[in-house]
């Protein structure tokens, strides 16, 4: 027998959910006891009704559900392969959009992983929701109940699908599993400058001397991470490892309240590591307090489990340890569970509890300042960032996988991924590898530098060769001025479900190579990375990466040179420079003082104008609770940006100083439409194409391991031939492959 109530077709033992014209719930249990509560991936069903077509009985079918976007068979019984399929309705298939219960997505996109701990290279992906077939399954069957911080088993065993019918309109498929899962909440402001990390055997005397370094140096840090050895590691044998510890280790830290609040002094926000597999023993200084709170007697010395399903051991391991510890000035934590997932289908995964209580928590008592730094624990770990992605080898192999990582853990919805920059552990000295390394943490969600307590690995710019300490220090500078724009993204995601990171294929979903160039990303709604991660050409002395350029004109965010596509290109990259390209009239804020508090709204900016289509761009900013947007309107053929700006609270600094800058022209800008601010226009860059290509490409052979004679001759083949295909020509026939494609990259960039 079925019943239809608006949205759902019931059975005895079936239940189909139609969400959307193009997400459908598919539910098989034997008894008909459905699940209508939220479970640990799913917290909203509440969507609007759509329009569907419902057929019964015919062609052997017991039912069939049409949309606009996909037709449902079901010929009643158990889900298989025979009894349940869906046409979707896209011509991506070779024969027909087909999707039988049971089939592996081959043309699934991915998702993330768990983890990278000890990784070298690539490693598999779990199954994400967008799929080049235009349909995919996210399959709920074994996630738990979950209600806020409540997570229960679920009462019944189930077949429970959801059906994704989004075909390459992967933005809106991303945006709907964020309806049903849950929006990313935003991200802490401090959370988006440089962290130091580091496993290392610190004092508080050299653990502030080199804070005192950095700022020396102009080198800016908004996070400072504690690992394991800020807490006594040295304990008695029969209470086990010093793994997990909540006590100051004193010997290092004499006065940790001090040095906290000198951190804090210095805009500092400050997450201690902890690994709490082993609950509370003895040797702990909070034991005596937390025996008692859990009914155990001090004096009989049992250790206190970790148990989270105990209410008793959870508040008191919140308020006792955590609490405590909160309030002598830790702002954060991060929970470094390395200890597996549940021991049973009828047990929670430990890390999923652990991230839930931990951000919760979090959320409760600091509101938007709320922030957890722990591994993944599968999709709607989103709802708890940012991520920890483990510890890494360091490795050029590592390097080269992480950015299609990082870009790809977008296609389930985990945006926030912060990695081990430079690597964790083994590895050997490698300027190039660091610097590489560092200049994509720059260009990715969370800039969180780190390595092992091996004495010869720290990260610290200083301890490469002076140019590549300059190259680092300028990059770590360069990663807060850039903190308004990916704080805008960052807002964007919470409340538009778009990610900071997003691969090619997001944009330009019909373009074959969108697909093919997997470590390009878009960073932002106006850059676009192609990041290195090979070491540099012996010859040239420069890195390559394979590029994919997309319809348009892009402009090199630091060199300024311009290329138009679509087109495949080698690019070709000194150390001092990476590839990133703004998109044709893209507007890019910046925040020129970055050695300001990051925690502050900037008194001034520089809005950096470059040439190319008309553009729209809103930038908004937040502060606690409220928000305020500047919407720049920027035509580049006409020479015209109009400013609005809707500050309802009142949060941008009233000196605020836009400072205009246009890449590429020269010409007067005409701004209108400025309201409560001071704008004036910074002298342009102006870009002489030939003059440019010029000074670029003798900068280039000036490095070339070439015999001397052999440059000249090239140098004045390019000053001297006016035909750019002549000159092309020429140089493919006098010099070594790799040259000639350096330099006619130069030539033909704008």
């Amino acid at each position: 027998m079925n019943t239809t109530n608006d949205n759902q077709i019931v059975g005895s033992d079936y239940r189909f959910t139609i969400l959307s014209d193009r997400l459908i719930r598919m539910e098989y249990q034997v008894d008909g006891h459905f699940e209508d509560r939220l479970t640990q991936t799913v917290q909203n069903r509440d969507f609007k009704c759509p329009d569907y077509t419902m057929i019964y009985d015919e062609q052997g079918f017991l039912i069939q559900i049409e949309t606009d976007f996909f037709h449902l068979y079901y010929r009643g019984g158990e889900f298989n392969g025979e009894t349940l399929f869906i046409d979707s309705k896209y011509n991506y298939g070779t024969h027909y959009n087909r999707w039988h219960y049971g089939d592996v997505d081959e043309k699934n996109l991915l998702g993330t992983a768990r983890t990278l701990d000890k990784a070298d290279g690539e490693i598999p992906l779990e199954m994400g929701v967008l799929s080049k077939s235009g349909f995919s399954i996210l399959d709920d069957s074994k996630s738990m109940i979950q209600d806020h911080s409540t997570i229960v088993n679920r009462e019944n065993t189930e077949i429970d699908l959801y059906g994704f019918a989004f075909g390459h309109r992967y933005l809106d498929a991303l945006k709907t599993y964020y309806q049903l899962t849950g929006f990313p909440p935003i991200i802490p402001r401090f959370a988006l400058g440089n962290w130091w990390s580091r496993f290392y055997p610190y004092t508080q005397d050299s653990y502030l001397q080199l804070m005192a370094r950095f700022e020396q140096a102009r080198i800016p840090l908004s996070i400072s991470v504690l690992d394991m050895n800020w807490h006594t590691t040295d304990i008695p044998k029969e209470y086990g490892s010093g793994w997990t510890g909540y006590t100051w280790n004193k010997k290092y830290f004499n006065d940790p309240e001090k040095m906290l609040a000198e951190l804090h002094r210095q805009g500092k926000r400050v997450t201690l590591n902890v690994h709490p597999a082993a609950g509370i023993r003895p040797s702990e200084a909070v034991y005596p307090e937390v025996a008692k709170a859990v009914g155990i007697d001090p004096r009989s010395k049992q250790p206190v489990i970790f148990d989270l399903n105990n209410p008793k051991f959870v508040k008191a391991y919140m308020e006792t340890i955590h609490h405590a510890l909160e309030k002598q000035g830790v702002d954060f934590w991060w929970v470094d569970w390395q200890q597996g997932s549940a021991r049973s289908q009828h047990q929670v995964d430990p890390l999923w509890l652990l991230n839930v209580l931990h951000y919760n928590d979090q959320k409760a008592r600091k509101g938007n300042d709320a922030l957890t730094l722990s591994r993944y624990a599968g999709p709607g770990s989103h709802r708890y960032p940012i991520g920890f992605s483990g510890d890494s080898i360091a490795s050029w192999q590592t390097l080269q996988f992480q950015p299609y990582f990082t870009a790809t853990a977008s296609n389930i919805g985990y945006t926030w991924w912060s990695h081990d920059i430079g690597g964790h552990m083994h590895g050997k000295y490698d300027p190039e590898l660091a610097l590489r390394w560092l200049q994509f943490g720059v260009f990715s969600p969370i800039m969180r530098l780190h390595s092992s307590d091996n004495q010869f690995m720290g990260k610290e710019p200083w301890n490469y060769d002076s140019e590549t300490e300059q190259i680092m220090t300028n990059f770590m500078q360069l990663r807060h001025k850039l903190v308004p724009y990916i704080e805008n993204a960052n807002i964007e995601t919470h409340e538009q479900g778009i990610p900071l990171m997003q691969p090619l294929y997001y944009q330009y979903p019909e373009d074959k190579p969108a697909y093919q160039y997997q470590n390009e990303y878009f960073f932002g709604s106006q850059l676009l990375v192609i990041p290195i991660t090979t070491p540099k050409d012996s010859v040239i002395q420069e890195g390559r990466v394979d590029g994919y350029i997309p319809a348009g004109q892009w402009t090199d965010l630091l060199t300024h040179q311009t290329y138009v596509g679509p087109d495949e290109l080698t690019l070709n990259r000194p150390d001092s420079e990476y590839p990133v390209l703004v998109k044709s009239g893209g507007v890019v804020v910046l925040n020129e003082d970055y050695m300001e508090n990051i925690n502050q709204l900037p008194v001034a900016l520089t809005v950096q104008l470059f040439a190319g289509d008309d553009n729209q761009y809103s930038f908004k900013e937040q502060l606690g609770d409220n928000q305020a947007t500047t919407t720049f309107r920027w035509s580049s053929v006409k020479r015209q940006l109009t400013i609005e700006i809707n500050d309802p609270a009142g949060i941008i600094p009233p000196n605020r100083q836009l400072d205009l800058v246009e890449i590429t022209s020269g010409q007067t800008v005409v701004v209108s439409g400025v309201q409560e601010t001071n704008t004036t226009f910074v002298t342009p860059i102006q870009v002489d194409g030939e003059q440019l290509s010029s000074q670029l490409i003798y900068q280039k052979l000036v490095k070339c391991r070439l015999d001397f004679d052999l440059k000249q001759k090239i140098y004045q083949v390019v000053q001297n031939t006016t035909n750019l295909n002549q000159v092309i020509l020429t140089l493919q026939s006098m010099a070594p492959q790799v040259v000639s494609e350096m330099l006619s990259e130069v030539l033909l960039s704008k």
